[in-house]
């Protein structure tokens, strides 16, 4: 009976991961599974939450020195689209000048994934706007 269960249990995950390697790539499906810049950055310089259209929401942290993001990371109660698009504009973040964040887009995104749905793009504009909502709230303060 275990070698059934054993086998079903091992079919399903095969099936799952095959799914998730066809919705977001190489490079997203192993951002899913080992996510980087994921969680809450100690004595963050910014932190802001951003709802999306879709309900998701997201949230950034910067520490910032002389203008440059030093470190970078995100929290996000939304999908594994949403994961790993958070986790991408983290990394685009790093080592930029805090006034380059600016530039960073969903197609910047997009781009580091590799693959995403059209359904699911929308994951990507709910990070970059993340990004953006940084950027201003570091500039007004």
């Amino acid at each position: 009976m275990n070698d059934k269960l054993d086998d079903f249990v091992n079919n399903l995950q095969k099936q799952i991961f095959d799914e998730a390697k066809d919705t977001l790539g190489e490079a997203g499906f192993e951002r899913w599974q080992n996510p980087k810049y994921r969680g809450k950055i100690e004595n963050h310089d910014v932190h802001v939450k951003v709802t999306g259209a879709c309900g998701d929401t997201m949230e950034i942290f910067f520490k910032i020195d002389n203008g440059k993001i030093l470190d970078a990371s995100y929290i996000t109660d939304g999908c594994g689209a949403s994961n790993v698009c958070g986790s991408f504009a983290a990394e685009l973040a790093i080592n930029k000048k805090i006034e380059d964040i600016a530039d960073i887009t969903e197609k910047d995104i997009l781009a580091k994934l590799g693959n995403l749905p059209d359904k699911e793009q929308h994951c990507a504009t709910l990070a970059a706007g993340t990004l953006h909502e940084a950027l201003k709230k570091y500039m007004r303060n």
